[in-house]
């Protein structure tokens, strides 16, 4: 999705797009941790159930992080 200019015919820029798959894969995994925080409470293992809850919550706010790039990036191109 090559945008040269401004005037690209591309419904979004090449960056746009970057930053929707990563948050977008973000947002995959916090969904696939609430299952392995549920896992690991059913194996009835504690430090598992804290480590899954520390790497979701890492990824929730890396999505955070992204979603302000984003936001930035549509409404002026870039950062």
């Amino acid at each position: 999705m090559a945008e040269s200019n401004g005037n690209s015919q591309q419904p979004i820029s090449d960056l746009e797009y970057d930053f929707l798959t990563v948050l977008h894969n973000k947002a995959e995994a916090v969904r696939a941790y609430e299952t392995y925080i549920q896992d690991a409470q059913e194996a009835n293992s504690q430090p598992c159930v804290e480590l899954f809850q520390k790497l979701r919550q890492s990824e929730m706010e890396q999505a955070q992080e992204i979603r302000h790039h984003l936001q930035e990036v549509m409404q002026h191109g870039k950062m």
